[in-house]
C-alpha cells in the first residue's frame, strides 16, 4: 500500500468553480480516496507541500496529432516508422509538462505508442488513440498532389500518416473493424474539407451518409463513439443526424447546426490556438501554401463559434490541433477560450468537459475520491489569473500520474 498526501492546498473544485482552501488530498494505490479539509496523519506516507498552491486535475487535450511532427502532413506521412515515432517522444514529455495527463490523439497515434506510455517505458501523457483517421478519396486525409494519374494510397502502412483512404459501405465498415482491433479507442473521421490537405475546399461535405451511418453502426457494435472532423454548418447537421458524437473544429457553425448538436446531445471540440499558428508560422515551418490561404477563412470565424456554441448550450472540450514545432503552443488554447467565456468554462473544456467526452467522468478531470490520481499542482489561482496555466508549464510546481510525481520544478 502506497500511500501520498497533497497537504494543505487550495483545491478547485470545477463543478462550484471555487478553491477549497487548505484541503488535503489523500492517494493511495494510484486513486484518490479522500479530499478533506480535517487533519490527516498517515505515519510513513509520502507528503507534497501544497501550502499556497493550487490543486487541480490534470488537463486533458481532446485533439492532438502527437505523431504530426511535421506541419507538412504530406511530408510527416513519407518518414521512416522509427523516426516517426521517435519524434513524437519530446512532443509527448512536452505535453506532459505543460500539464496534460491525458490526452486523445485524433489520427496517427496507436496501441504500441499507448502502451509505451502506460507502461511507463516514455514519459508522457495517457493515450486515447483513434488509429488512422479514415477518409474518402480526396478527402482531408488524403495527401496524394493533383495529378494525371492518382497513385494508390499507401497511407496506411506509414506511423507518420494521420489518416488512411478508404470509400464505400463495406470498406469502412471493415476499415472500422481493423482499426479496433488495432486498439483504436474511438474512430476518426474526416467528414469536411480541411486546411492541411491540398485538394478538398473547406465547404465540401465527405463520406455519404451512407457510409458515415456505416460507421458509426460499427463504433457502436464495438461500445465506442465516432469523432468527426467538420467546418461548416452543412457539414455538422449532417454528420450528427448520422450519429457522430464529437465534431472536431467546427469554425463554421451556424445557429441551426449548433441546435441540433445540443437536440442530439453531441459535443464539440474547438481548436482555435492551430489556426493563430499556422497564420503566423505555418509557411515558416513547412505548411503548404494552398494549406496557408486557407487558414483566414476559419481564424476569427472559430472564435466566434463559441459564442454560437454557448447560446446553444453544446459542452465544448479543449482541443489544440497543432503540428510540427507549433506544439509548443498547446497552452495558448485556455488564452483563446477565457477571453470569450472566461477562465472556468476554458479549465472546465480540459477537464469535466474532456472528461465527458472520454466517458470518463468521475475518473479524470476531477480531484474527488474514487477518481485516478491525475493531478497538477499550480503556483498561483487560475480562475484569477489564466496565464498560470498557458504557458510551457512554468508555474506547475508537480505533475502526477497515477498517484506518482512525473514533474516537479526540479526534475522537469
Amino acid at each position: 500500500m502506497t500511500i501520498t498526501v497533497i497537504q494543505g492546498g487550495n483545491v478547485l473544485d470545477l463543478g462550484q468553480g471555487v478553491l477549497l482552501d487548505h484541503h488535503h488530498v489523500v492517494i493511495e494505490d494510484g486513486s484518490i480516496v479522500e479530499v478533506t479539509e480535517r487533519g490527516v496523519d498517515f505515519p510513513g506516507a509520502r507528503v507534497i507541500d501544497a501550502r499556497g498552491k493550487t490543486v487541480m486535475p490534470g488537463f486533458i487535450d481532446c485533439h492532438v496529432h502527437v505523431l504530426a511532427s511535421n506541419a507538412n502532413l504530406g511530408t510527416n506521412a513519407t518518414q521512416p516508422n522509427i523516426l516517426a515515432a521517435i519524434r513524437a517522444l519530446p512532443i509527448l514529455d512536452a505535453m506532459l509538462s505543460r500539464g496534460f495527463t491525458s490526452v486523445r490523439d485524433a489520427g496517427g497515434a496507436d496501441w504500441g505508442l499507448m502502451q509505451a506510455v502506460e507502461t511507463g517505458l516514455v514519459p508522457g501523457p495517457r493515450i486515447f488513440p483513434s488509429g488512422k483517421a479514415l477518409s474518402q478519396t480526396g478527402g482531408h486525409g488524403d495527401f496524394r498532389p493533383r495529378g494525371d494519374v492518382l497513385e494508390p494510397c499507401s497511407c496506411c502502412f506509414r506511423a507518420g500518416a494521420i489518416a488512411r483512404v478508404v470509400d464505400g459501405v463495406d470498406a469502412v465498415r471493415l476499415a472500422v473493424r481493423e482499426e479496433i482491433q488495432k486498439g483504436a479507442t474511438q474512430i476518426k473521421i474526416m467528414a469536411s474539407g480541411g486546411v492541411a490537405s491540398p485538394t478538398d475546399p473547406i465547404s465540401n461535405t465527405q463520406y455519404s451518409e451512407d457510409e458515415i451511418r456505416a460507421i458509426v453502426a460499427e463504433a457502436e457494435a464495438a461500445n465506442t463513439y465516432v469523432m468527426a472532423h467538420a467546418y461548416t454548418g452543412r457539414s455538422i447537421a449532417r454528420a450528427v443526424r448520422c450519429g457522430v458524437r464529437t465534431i472536431e473544429h467546427g469554425n463554421l457553425v451556424d445557429e441551426a447546426a449548433a441546435q441540433v448538436m445540443r437536440e442530439y446531445g453531441a459535443f464539440v471540440v474547438p481548436t482555435l490556438v492551430t489556426y493563430d499558428a499556422l497564420a503566423k508560422h505555418g509557411a515558416q515551418y513547412g505548411m503548404p501554401a494552398d494549406s496557408i490561404a486557407k487558414v483566414a477563412s476559419v481564424q476569427q470565424a472559430g472564435r466566434e463559434s463559441l459564442e454560437i456554441y454557448a447560446r446553444a448550450g453544446v459542452p465544448m472540450g479543449f482541443g489544440s490541433d497543432l503540428l510540427g514545432e507549433m506544439h509548443a503552443f498547446q497552452s495558448g488554447e485556455f488564452r483563446i477560450r477565457a477571453e470569450v467565456l472566461g477562465n472556468l468554462e476554458a479549465l472546465r473544456s480540459a477537464t469535466t468537459v474532456a472528461a465527458d467526452i472520454l466517458d470518463m467522468r468521475g475518473k479524470l478531470g476531477t480531484v474527488a475520491a474514487g477518481a485516478i490520481a491525475d493531478l497538477i499542482v499550480v503556483d498561483g489561482n487560475p480562475l484569477a489569473d489564466i496565464g498560470v496555466v498557458s504557458g510551457q508549464g512554468e508555474r506547475i510546481q508537480y505533475v502526477l500520474q497515477r498517484g506518482e510525481i512525473v514533474k516537479s520544478q526540479s526534475r522537469a
